[in-house]
């Protein structure tokens, strides 16, 4: 059984601050990676992307997240890991990916100055070009959906859990339910 949870989703949605709280109440690691690739670099993100550019700095977001070994953690990445292929492949294999959802009306009221808050944007681009362009990424890699419009952090904890435990009571009898006709669930 996938033991991982790994939060995607855009700036302020809280995959750290409901990452923490949810690691703490299932008694799990919490690993922020954004704070990995400041380590393993010696730099700030945002002297990373000064020196390197955004894709430079996409090359060491996937390298950093596709290399994160851990067991019975949640996983914290950036929101523009969604980009790095082997990241999410890595990721899809070592943990259930959790998709922390909020309509771009919320996303653009909690983050207020994108500069500010870190959000790198390509010459041009809005903060709604980026998250319409980001929200079929995360579509396509989650196994779960937590959708945070018109929640309480306390309510967005309850509702990663809950959804959590079902998924995983799912898979279970799902994995069962094969083992009892003779198929392996990958």
């Amino acid at each position: 059984m996938k033991k991982n949870l790994i939060f995607i989703g855009m700036p302020a949605v809280g995959k750290s601050t409901v990452g923490i709280v949810v690691a703490k109440r299932l008694g799990m690691k919490f690993v922020d990676v954004d704070l990995v690739i400041q380590e393993q670099e010696h730099k700030l993100l945002r002297e990373i992307i000064a020196e390197v550019g955004q894709d430079g700095f996409l090359e060491i977001e996937n390298r950093v997240n596709a290399s994160i070994q851990a067991e019975n953690s949640v996983i914290s990445p950036g929101g523009s890991v969604i980009y790095c292929e082997e990241a999410m492949k890595h990721y899809k294999k070592i943990g259930i990916v959790v998709y922390l959802k909020a309509s771009y009306p919320t996303i653009k009221r909690r983050i207020r100055n994108p500069k500010k808050r870190g959000v790198v944007l390509r010459e041009g681009q809005s903060l709604k070009d980026l998250y319409y362009e980001r929200v079929p990424y995360f579509e396509k890699y989650a196994d779960i959906t937590v959708c945070e419009d018109g929640c309480r952090i306390e309510d967005t904890i309850g509702n990663v859990l809950r959804a959590v435990k079902k998924y995983r009571k799912e898979m279970y009898s799902r994995k069962k339910l094969d083992k009892r006709h003779g198929r392996t669930l990958k």
